[in-house]
């Protein structure tokens, strides 16, 4: 059986909606605030959003197809970046909340670094303190150091690699038992370098 929405209850939550908006509530994902300016930065920085990118595994979240006009997806299971690899190379290859997921994480970095042209870039991003979340599987987490090593192993010179990491105790506390927070209003976005939530990298591939 099909349950509709009534309509006092549509116009309801459309309102709630159109408030938020209004007052300048922020609907994303509050670990991931700062990681997804500094991707998004990366991205508007020297024409790279109108390069050739490819995703892995973006699953429902299509938010960097909305920004780059040459764009393409490869997802799991058809696509195991573990053990896969395209046959063609991408400016840019973007691993967004991927490698926590997969069994075999150097492998995987092995590949991107292989899908990724010379002169190209591979954006990685993985969570650090965040609840287990098995799609299928959770496997890892690293520091920022730790993922700058998997780079590394799968490829990447250490010198072209950079990592950032961003978190702190009120977002940490806020998604210990609960749900994903919202950013929502005037939310601490202080970086606490001892309590990274989320860490991510830059690595180019040399020409």
């Amino acid at each position: 059986m099909i349950v509709t929405e009534s309509l006092p209850g549509a116009l309801k939550r459309r309102s709630k909606q159109v408030a938020k908006r209004l007052i300048g509530y922020d609907s994303r994902n509050w670990l991931r605030i700062r990681q997804i300016e500094a991707f998004t930065a990366f991205l508007e920085a020297d024409g790279r959003k109108s390069s050739d990118v490819i995703e892995i595994s973006p699953g429902w979240n299509r938010h960097w197809k909305t920004i780059c006009s040459n764009y393409t997806s490869v997802d799991f299971s058809d696509f195991d970046i573990c053990k896969d690899r395209t046959d063609r190379q991408y400016s840019v290859v973007i691993a967004d909340q991927v490698l926590e997921h997969v069994q075999r994480p150097f492998a995987a970095a092995q590949n991107i670094h292989a899908m990724t042209r010379p002169g190209g870039w591979a954006m990685v991003a993985t969570p650090f303190l965040f609840r287990v979340h098995a799609r299928p599987h959770d496997y890892n987490r690293w520091t920022a150091a730790g993922l700058k090593q998997v780079l590394v192993e799968g490829g990447f010179p250490q010198a072209n690699i950079e990592v950032f990491s961003w978190g702190n105790k009120a977002c940490a506390k806020a998604h210990i038992g609960g749900p994903v927070r919202a950013y929502g209003l005037w939310r601490d976005l202080s970086n606490d370098e001892e309590y990274p939530l989320m860490v991510w990298a830059f690595a180019r591939k040399p020409g």
